[in-house]
């Protein structure tokens, strides 16, 4: 499945950017759409926050959302034309800086500077190299307290005896990576989970999960994991994409208007 090099050359294609990624937000209905019914309910519990980390901004479809919430802003990418892309967008944002990175690591952001690290959309089509490495990487730039969420595969928990994944993957997700694994490589870095939410995405396969994970400081209990299963994810993007189309205002005068 997808390497750190395959990767790098997908995202740094301008082809598969035709509209800057909002063509993945139509399953809500729009980015705003996804932000507001699908991200944002998940992540507040962290909002507002200090020093932000995007880890895969892609072209900033989700950082112009992130941006309202934070007091500093740092978007890494391992594909240049993204980190371009979005330098030139968010120019007017002094708070916010773009970095290039390898895919496995963190280098440019200081050690204990990062209070919530976010990643949407990307960190699927990371194999385990990846996340191994970022899981360690969590460990030295989050502050004691931090907390990450991140959306990663699932898919490797389909991969039968024989090494082979026992059902479709149409949506290139990694075929080594899953919520069992990330617990593992999180607890062997030093990094809680606090709790996986694993859904179904275009389909009828666990095939992606929402970790939450948490750097602990001095006086934390510790973690113990929670699950939730969501099979019906799909029909929460149906549902916000109906909203969309509902409340979506109509081009030209209002009705009723002179």
């Amino acid at each position: 499945m997808p390497s750190i090099e395959t990767n790098r050359d997908n995202w740094n294609d301008p082809a598969n950017w035709l509209r800057h990624g909002e063509e993945w937000s139509d399953a809500w209905g729009g980015t705003a759409s996804m932000w507001f019914g699908s991200l944002l309910p998940r992540i507040a519990p962290f909002l507002p926050t200090g020093h932000l980390l995007e880890i895969a901004c892609g072209h900033g479809r989700v950082t112009d959302h992130l941006l309202r919430h934070c007091e500093r802003y740092t978007g890494v990418d391992l594909a240049p034309n993204c980190i371009a892309i979005c330098t030139q967008r968010f120019a007017a944002e002094p708070k916010a800086r773009f970095l290039g990175t390898d895919g496995r690591s963190l280098a440019g952001i200081a050690d204990r500077s990062i209070d919530f690290v976010f990643s949407w959309d990307s960190l699927v089509h990371a194999e385990q190299d990846a996340m191994v490495g970022y899981m360690s990487e969590l460990l030295r730039v989050l502050r004691p307290g931090g907390n990450a969420w991140l959306h990663h595969s699932n898919m490797a928990a389909h991969v039968s005896g024989d090494g082979t994944l026992s059902v479709p993957n149409p949506h290139w997700r990694a075929s080594s990576v899953s919520a069992v694994r990330l617990r593992q490589w999180a607890t062997a870095a030093g990094i809680e989970v606090a709790a996986q939410e694993i859904v179904q995405w275009g389909g009828p396969v666990d095939s992606d999960c929402f970790s939450w994970l948490r750097k602990a400081q001095a006086g934390d209990a510790v973690a113990v994991c929670r699950e939730l299963r969501h099979p019906d994810f799909n029909a929460e993007l149906a549902h916000f994409r109906q909203l969309a189309q509902l409340y979506r205002a109509a081009s030209g005068p209002a009705a009723g208007s002179s």
